[in-house]
């Protein structure tokens, strides 16, 4: 049952992966489940860049070193977080939003899709054993300096993505009925 899947999602960290590799076939499938979300006026935001192999390690150095010049005391441990974290996971899905040049939508609209899209992926990425983590770093203001990009594209985070090994933990959420109010 999908509800059962939603509840069996979670953030799973670059720290908690294996070095199993994840084959490009299964990351096809992932994103193929990105590009079924809902989508406004079917502009169809989502963007990805896929890195793999040595192109992991690029990454991760130029977020290390893209810190470290921006920050006027960067900090040693979050440096090496920013270079291994790409390193220690078997792919990284860079994720965009490509805004609709004509403007036809709000900006917000597509930056839901987007995340529905992200959404996709991680369900897609639970029910295959695969971990994943969207991380947001204020560095990705920057992406335009490590990749090419559209016009009207922005970086929305990064999807670590890995098999892990060990449990993972039971989630918890406050009672829906809490957020809800009913009108009748």
């Amino acid at each position: 049952m999908v509800l059962d899947l939603i509840k069996k999602r979670r953030s799973i960290f670059p720290a908690q992966y294996t070095d199993r590799e994840i084959a490009k076939s299964d990351i096809e499938k992932i994103l193929e489940a990105a590009n079924w979300a809902p989508t406004h006026k079917k502009t169809e935001p989502w963007r990805f860049r896929v890195f793999r192999g040595n192109a992991k390690v690029e990454l991760g150095d130029f977020l290390a070193g893209k810190y470290k010049q921006t920050e006027t005391n960067p900090k040693a441990f979050k440096v090496k977080k920013l270079r291994e974290n790409p390193a220690k996971s078997a792919a990284v899905i860079a994720i965009f939003m490509q805004r609709d040049p004509n403007e036809s939508l709000p900006e917000w609209e597509e930056i839901a899709a987007t995340s529905m899209a992200v959404q996709n992926m991680w369900l897609c990425c639970t029910e295959m054993g695969i971990g994943c983590y969207w991380s947001s770093p204020g560095l990705i203001k920057y992406m335009n300096e490590f990749v090419d990009l559209a016009d009207g594209e922005s970086c929305l985070g990064f999807l670590y993505m890995g098999y892990y090994s060990g449990e993972i933990p039971a989630g918890t959420r406050n009672p829906y009925q809490d957020k809800v109010a009913w009108y009748d």
